[in-house]
């Protein structure tokens, strides 16, 4: 197995993607075109339509997802059990440069993973076109995590997924660096990213436990900790994916003129709250 283990996006779920899409570009993102997924329900099952849909804001290292249930007669692959719980972050990925190796040191580990998961969806906002460009990945979720949708993903169009104009961002955004979880049995979700990626933990200084990447990193916090790393943030599940940290090229500069006193200062950055960045906080770091 070669290549590296890095923080590839983070998936805000919702049921409307409208309301959800208008928040972020009023936070300074430039989105991508609104595109339908479709996939296989089981590895041995044809390609088909989900009922899901999404904008991306597309970085120089990572993205965010921006997901919705557009057509809720279709298979929504697991979005309505996700947003029963509530509405914000649910999808953590990691990105990996060769499925098959991993699922060979997967059920290795003894993880009963059927196979790979194929999900493609189009890129240029023109799903009807038979002919137009797809994006396509191969994924491995973590079966039944708790958590939410934790899963190794390859890219196997990268082209098509970072292209030059969506990777300027009014709000000078360039990458992805880092995820919080807050769970209460933060060592078993951190076991289970461990075994997930393969990657050893490290004890993270506000309580839980780190598990760095090649790129980024994840911390993950007992519930005593939220207050301290997200002030006023409160969990309405656990577990909780409570916020994704990323990094601007010009220290922050154009996001404070854009959004003023609507930054909240947390320790290392600071912060759009949940209830402004589609339920899980948004932090800027310093």
């Amino acid at each position: 197995m070669s290549g590296s283990v890095v923080l590839d996006h983070t998936g805000l779920c919702t049921r409307d993607g409208p309301a959800l899409w208008a928040a972020y570009e009023r936070l300074g993102f430039t989105l991508t075109p609104v595109n339908r997924q479709s996939g296989r329900r089981r590895p041995d099952l044809p390609v088909e339509p989900f009922a899901t849909g999404n904008r991306c804001a597309m970085l120089r290292d990572g993205y965010l997802e921006l997901l919705a249930i557009l057509d809720p007669s279709l298979f929504a692959n697991r979005l309505d059990e996700f947003l029963a719980r509530y509405t914000g972050m649910h999808i953590l990925a990691f990105g990996i440069d060769d499925a098959e190796a991993h699922l060979a040191r997967l059920r290795r580990a003894g993880l009963e993973i059927p196979g790979i998961a194929h999900l493609e969806r189009p890129v240029d906002g023109q799903g009807d076109r038979p002919d137009g460009p797809r994006a396509r990945f191969s994924r491995l979720p973590l079966p039944d995590a708790p958590e939410g949708r934790l899963q190794l993903v390859q890219h196997l169009t990268p082209e098509l997924m970072w292209q030059e104009p969506w990777l300027h961002h009014p709000n000078r955004a360039v990458a992805l660096e880092e995820v919080i979880l807050v769970s209460a049995g933060a060592a078993e979700s951190a076991a289970g990213l461990s075994r997930l990626t393969g990657l050893a933990l490290e004890p993270d200084p506000a309580g839980g436990y780190a598990l760095p990447l090649a790129r980024g990193r994840v911390r993950i916090l007992p519930p005593e900790a939220l207050a301290v790393v997200l002030p006023g943030v409160v969990a309405p599940a656990l577990p909780f994916l409570a916020a994704h940290v990323l990094r601007t090229d010009d220290g922050n500069a154009a996001l404070r003129a854009r959004l003023g006193d609507e930054l909240r200062p947390v320790p290392g950055g600071l912060m759009v709250p949940p209830e402004r960045a589609g339920g899980a906080a948004l932090v800027f770091a310093a």
